[in-house]
């Protein structure tokens, strides 16, 4: 009975969009504050937990990021982080500098039960106003059919990555970060495209007024464009405030609708959770034909698809997600009016219409509360 009330037994899936207090150029450090966030996404039933970009190191570290002892520092870190998730059933994507080929790429890390399924290159690198990324990092638009070694392990390496769950259909996720998302052609859309219906984005996101309205419309704007859940976790406490400042602003979306999202500006770790539903996703694509007729024009059939076994758990965890009392009357009242200003407009104007198309001059309207007439 307990493994029929859970929540993933039903099409759902929970996921955590996670932001940790850092200290700059510290891998250590900001590895203890992972694991601990970590574990407590483990412990909450979470299938997948998302980190800030370049968390292990910090973000606003400058030419530190080139340096041997941080870069050492951050692959001892990984592989501890490796070692602890082991005993986790929540797949963990964390932030990192990573060497490849003698040059250093902005990457994310995805790991889950003692190994590490794959690692993902940011791909567009901003280098305006108070950004300067391709001063340190090399872009991984290009990059496919790579593999990087860690320790004795040989890691997929490249932005043709898809994971993919062999036990939990339809938990399909894939990975861009930060500035991937404002470009005019996220990579989100073609890892959606190819049947990602999860992305997440570790983002560092310096914040100025008014962008963390710009960063809801944009996870709004992808989510439902690309009919996905979209998990962001952004950079906050312990990031530097010489010239820029950071929010850690995190939030949850599904097919256009905010399902959570954390307090800014926290000074400790902080952890949103939301359960996903994986069969609205599903079934959103299978009705939207023009979507799958738009993946048959863009598939490039180059995609590398890791798969996992996330074992589930089973047990009844509770269901965090608002289920609203009356779901087609909305709760904000401007919203009513709006809405039924716009039922109402829609049948008169149809009425009108007709009545004028059919050249009838008179009309009787009947109104009846009768069963039939519902």
């Amino acid at each position: 009975m307990n493994a029929f009330r859970s929540l993933y037994r039903h099409g759902f899936a929970r996921v955590a969009a996670c932001t940790v207090p850092v200290q700059l150029a510290d891998p250590r450090h900001n590895l203890q504050q992972i694991i601990a966030l970590a574990g407590e996404a483990s412990a909450a039933g979470a299938a997948l937990a998302v980190f800030p970009e370049l968390c292990l190191s910090g973000y606003a570290i400058d030419d530190l990021r080139q340096q041997d002892a941080l870069l050492d520092g951050v692959q001892n870190c990984l592989i501890q982080l490796q070692a602890e998730t082991r005993a986790w059933k929540t797949v963990i994507v964390v932030g990192a500098p990573i060497v490849q080929r003698g040059r250093l790429f902005n990457c994310a890390v995805v790991l889950h039960q003692g190994a590490i399924l794959g690692i993902v290159p940011k791909s567009y690198l901003p280098n305006y106003r108070e950004f300067y990324d391709s001063r340190h990092f090399t872009t991984g638009i290009d990059i496919a059919n790579e593999t990087l070694r860690i320790g004795s392990q040989n890691i997929p390496f490249g932005t043709d990555l898809i994971f993919e769950s062999l036990d939990l259909p339809d938990f399909i996720f894939g990975i861009e970060i930060c500035e991937d998302l404002w470009v005019p052609n996220p990579p989100s859309t073609a890892l959606a495209l190819a049947g990602a219906t999860v992305i997440g984005n570790p983002s560092a996101s310096t914040i100025t007024i008014g962008k963390s309205e710009d960063r809801h419309l944009l996870c709004r704007a992808q989510s439902q464009r690309a009919l996905c859940a979209y998990v962001y976790a952004a950079a906050g406490a312990g990031e530097s405030t010489t010239d820029v400042a950071w929010d850690g602003q995190v939030s949850i979306y599904e097919a256009g609708r905010l399902l959570g999202e954390s307090t800014r500006f926290p000074k400790t770790a902080q952890m949103t959770l939301a359960d996903i539903d994986l069969d609205l996703v599903r079934q959103e694509r299978m009705r939207m034909g023009s979507f799958h007729d738009c993946a048959r024009a863009h598939d490039h059939g180059a995609w590398r698809r890791i798969g996992f076994t996330l074992s589930p758990v089973e047990a009844d965890i509770g269901f965090h997600r608002v289920v609203a009392r009356f779901p087609f009357v909305p709760e904000n009242p401007d919203r009513l009016d709006q809405d039924c200003y716009e039922a109402w407009t829609i049948q008169v104007r149809a009425l009108t219409q007709r009545l004028q198309s059919s050249g009838v001059e008179r009309c009787v309207i009947g109104v009846s509360g009768g069963l039939d007439s519902t």
